[in-house]
């Protein structure tokens, strides 16, 4: 696929957190306000890695028995790697981890290293993580359930089907936004708009964030200033729903 957005916007997209982002996609009002995100089982490996955008390759995965007929996942890294150059921008893998719990670790220092090699930005596996320092040292945002100090019976299962993550269900090519807070997934319907909202959403946070800033809070003139910026992201909500109304 080739990438929806330009290098500009994913790079606003990644300037933000990903709560923001998550804020700025309730404004179209297109999707519940639970939904499009992963939960709480899925953290931040590294939290202290800035904000991280891509496009999804999708993979299954398992470890807890030795499949007949497969491999293990360094026999089927080539599949990881051609799935991040087909993507036309950059890759994001999620791996769905199929063991309930996850047995052994999804990935670790062999497989970060080969990702980065192939146009992976981000690694999000409902499974396990190992080699935390040396992976730690290659700086890819990674996010998973657990670390897990084995590999076990590792073999990917499949690549580029839906999968789902954390409660978040993921296609191949969904755009994500990853940071210490979590992913949250950017509907494809919305995201040429969202880098463009940014700071117009951000704006409407400062009037209530400056006000709580000067000191001497009253609770009329903070109902005040809430009552301001609520007034402004309605304003921008209907500005938001506008612009997909236009895309027909």
């Amino acid at each position: 696929m080739s990438s929806v957005l330009s290098t500009e916007e994913l790079k606003k997209l990644a300037s933000v957190d990903s709560p923001t982002i998550a804020n700025i996609i309730e404004l179209f009002g297109v999707q519940s306000r639970i939904a499009g995100y992963t939960n709480g089982s899925i953290r931040a490996i590294y939290p202290d890695l800035p904000p991280t955008v891509g496009y999804a390759v999708t993979a299954t995965f398992r470890s807890a028995f030795a499949a007949p007929g497969a491999g293990n996942v360094y026999d089927t890294l080539t599949m990881i790697i051609e799935g991040g150059k087909k993507v036309g921008g950059p890759a994001f893998l999620v791996v769905e981890d199929l063991d309930d719990p996850p047995a052994a670790a999804t990935f670790g220092e062999v497989m970060v290293t080969s990702m980065l090699a192939s146009g992976y930005i981000g690694l999000v596996t409902s499974g396990g993580a190992r080699d935390y320092e040396q992976v730690k040292e290659l700086k890819l945002p990674c996010f998973a359930s657990a670390m897990i100090v084995a590999h076990g019976y590792c073999h990917l299962e499949s690549v580029g089907q839906p999968v789902n993550v954390g409660g978040l269900s993921i296609h191949p090519g969904d755009l994500l936004h990853g940071d210490a807070n979590g992913i949250v997934r950017v509907p494809t319907r919305l995201a040429p708009h969202v880098p463009h909202l940014i700071e117009p959403f951000m704006a409407t946070e400062e009037i209530m964030m400056s006000y709580l800033r000067e000191g001497n809070v009253t609770s009329k003139d903070a109902t005040k200033a809430q009552t301001q910026m609520r007034e402004a992201q309605e304003k921008l909500a209907k500005q938001a729903a506008a612009l997909i109304v236009d895309d027909g």
